[in-house]
């Protein structure tokens, strides 16, 4: 058996890092001034924090994002030698304070001097799944923190205290891991097609119309594409509210380079791209299937005995999809409010607080009351 071929590398470009071999790190500083270069989603692209001056990137060849065949890509992945150790400590080279990255975190800022750092290691491992592609932040945080403000305020019956983030909340821009796939898939199945007719039933002296249903066997065979089916590969996060934050625009998605991470927090995944399959999109391909083989029977009613799926072409590709991220401790809970990077949708969870609710109550109790009291003395 032939071995997988090597995944292609990203086309070459005008990159501004600096690589510090020493530690497998990148930093981004500024040519001018010796600031530090950040991703500015108004004018999408590198700019110094300090001075203000852009970075030149030089033109992308391409921007086309390759997927991969699964089973291949994993089989390809070393194991269990040499395994990549998720979490590392890193000399910062601006300040020489000690930077930790834990779990799948890849790009982060110094915690003594706030420089950018990205680790390279987890992109060129040979036990990890590469990135593919990303979806660069196009609103900055102003916008995020006006757009998450309006969401909080108007949060009825949320406490005062919830209300107070600015003091209270941790506000963050972070990159998360998705694994997005295409499929081909096809069913010889065996079924049931009802098709219904009225009957009349005398009930005493009035009539009822009754439905019932002819069942005729039926078998069949149907192909479905799925396309771009994607799923959150992280952990530790809130996975309704993070689908509630799609659609995403992925007109806008392009190849992965590293400049795009600058400056924000990004994750590579917890749970990889076979698992992210089996136990979030096997469910949807099976679903679809079955809603094209109810199709392909028709009638008014469907019955389906027995089906031999199968997948003739699986594809994935990592991509990087832009949050931002508040989070809030509230009576020694943490909440937290999500918004696209992109779209600006905002979705979240919040606490309710019971004075208010209590309030609120009593003052309807008492608004029942004084209805009721002046019925009786005025109403006769």
């Amino acid at each position: 058996m032939p071995s997988p071929e090597p995944m292609p590398s990203p086309p070459a470009m005008a990159d501004p890092a600096a690589l510090h071999a020493t530690e497998d790190t990148r930093t981004y500083p500024c040519r001018s001034c010796g600031g530090m270069l950040v991703w500015e989603p108004r004018r999408a692209g590198l700019q110094c924090s300090s001075c203000g001056l852009p970075a030149d990137l030089g033109e992308v060849e391409s921007t086309d994002v390759t997927k991969h065949p699964l089973q291949s890509a994993m089989a390809a992945l070393l194991r269990p030698d040499g395994q990549a150790a998720l979490d590392k400590e890193v000399t910062c080279q601006a300040c020489g304070g000690t930077t930790a990255f834990t779990g799948s975190l890849s790009a982060t800022r110094c915690p003594y001097c706030a420089t950018p750092i990205q680790r390279d290691d987890l992109q060129q491992a040979p036990t990890r799944l590469p990135i593919d592609g990303v979806l660069p932040f196009a609103l900055d945080e102003r916008h995020a923190r006006d757009a998450i403000e309006q969401w909080i305020a108007s949060r009825r019956f949320a406490p005062k205290e919830f209300k107070q983030y600015r003091t209270l909340g941790a506000f963050s821009s972070v990159y998360l891991s998705y694994f997005d796939y295409d499929a081909d898939a096809g069913a010889d199945y065996r079924g049931q097609r009802g098709e219904d007719y009225q009957v009349t039933v005398k009930d005493g002296d009035r009539e009822r119309q009754e439905t019932h249903t002819r069942w005729y066997p039926v078998h069949g065979q149907v192909r479905v594409e799925f396309r771009d089916l994607d799923a959150l590969a992280n952990t530790g996060l809130d996975d309704r509210k993070i689908d509630a934050l799609a659609p995403w625009p992925r007109e806008k998605i392009t190849r992965y380079a590293p400049h795009y991470v600058a400056g924000h927090l990004s994750r590579t995944y917890d749970l990889d791209a076979q698992q992210v399959f089996d136990a979030q999109i096997r469910t949807k391909i099976d679903n679809g299937v079955d809603q094209r083989i109810r199709s392909d029977i028709g009638g008014d009613r469907q019955r389906i005995d027995s089906k031999q799926q199968r997948i003739d072409r699986l594809l994935f590709a990592q991509l990087l999809l832009p949050v931002w991220l508040l989070t809030v401790t509230y009576g020694g809970q943490p909440f937290q409010v999500y918004m696209n990077g992109v779209t600006g949708k905002v979705v979240g969870e919040r606490p309710w607080s019971k004075i208010k609710i209590v309030l609120l109550v009593l003052g309807i109790l008492a608004a029942v009351a004084l209805v009721i009291l002046g019925l009786r003395l005025f109403g006769g």
